[in-house]
């Protein structure tokens, strides 16, 4: 019987993850998604609670800090607001905290068998789609609650919910080739998901941060590639004035992000064994 022998050769390396590979693998992906999904959950009392404890004591932080002490001022009220933000935010930070460490957390298998690396950041993002969801179902409560209906540019909501899941995989592509050889970055990553939940326009306008800092500065501020993603996906559901060309340097960057960090991570994939 004829069988089918994968040949791995080092001298005809790709210099881009070959996706055909990847699609000959979808049942591994599909197993390590199902087996994370067991795991974050398993032995826990209240079980898919947590993700929806996480975003709402987020939510109320905020709501207190920025909606009562600072006295942030929005069109809409501040919960909705804030949670709008929450919505896409919430799935970034646990693809970009998850997917960062998720080549080290499977170092023996990464060292026993072949299988493309990538797969694995991949699951980490695919399991991080509960948290989107529960988020998504929350927003549309608090729509509902408050009596407000979707503007008519809400069609173009998905494509920004589509913008926030590739930057969050980009993010966490980048992270998990660079935590395989630079440890550090197992410690870097929450505090950077600290710090961003504070630059990115979640619990504030992004004018109202526009007014805090000079002319100059729009630009640095619209590199955070979650600033311009937030930015339209609240204006897609709530309408209001139309967000900025400054916008699109969130845009460039997202798609700068993905694709150096496709073509780090195959770069070091072939040496990820010896790291791990």
């Amino acid at each position: 019987m004829e069988k089918n022998h994968k040949i791995i050769d080092a001298n005809h390396s790709h210099i881009i993850p070959d996706f055909k590979e990847l699609y000959r693998y979808k049942d591994l992906f599909v197993t390590l998604t199902w087996r994370d999904f067991k795991v974050r959950y398993a032995q826990t009392t209240i079980g898919l609670l947590w993700a929806l404890i996480q975003p709402v004591v987020t939510l109320l932080i905020l709501s207190l800090v920025f909606g009562k002490f600072v006295g942030v001022k929005t069109d809409i009220p501040y919960l909705l607001f804030a949670m709008t933000g929450m919505t896409i935010w919430t799935y970034f930070s646990y693809v970009m905290t998850n997917a960062g460490s998720s080549i080290i957390a499977s170092q023996g298998m990464v060292k026993k068998i072949y299988f493309p690396r990538l797969i694995i950041p991949l699951s980490k993002a695919a399991v991080g789609l509960i948290d989107l969801a529960i988020s998504l179902v929350i927003m549309v409560i608090l729509m509902i609650y408050y009596g407000i209906a979707p503007s008519s540019n809400a069609w173009l909501a998905p494509l920004f919910i589509l913008m926030g899941m590739i930057a969050a995989l980009a993010v966490g592509i980048w992270l998990s080739a660079l935590t395989v050889r630079f440890r550090d970055f197992q410690h870097i990553v929450p505090f950077m998901v600290q710090i961003g939940l504070y630059v990115t326009p979640i619990a504030y306008p992004a004018d109202f941060a526009m007014k805090q800092l000079p002319s100059w500065a729009a630009t640095i501020y619209y590199l955070n590639p979650m600033a311009g993603v937030i930015q339209g996906f609240r204006w897609s559901v709530f309408g209001g004035e139309a967000p900025g060309n400054m916008m699109y340097v969130s845009f460039a960057m997202i798609l700068f992000i993905f694709i150096t960090g496709l073509l780090y991570f195959r770069k070091v994939e072939d040496e990820m064994a010896d790291y791990v």
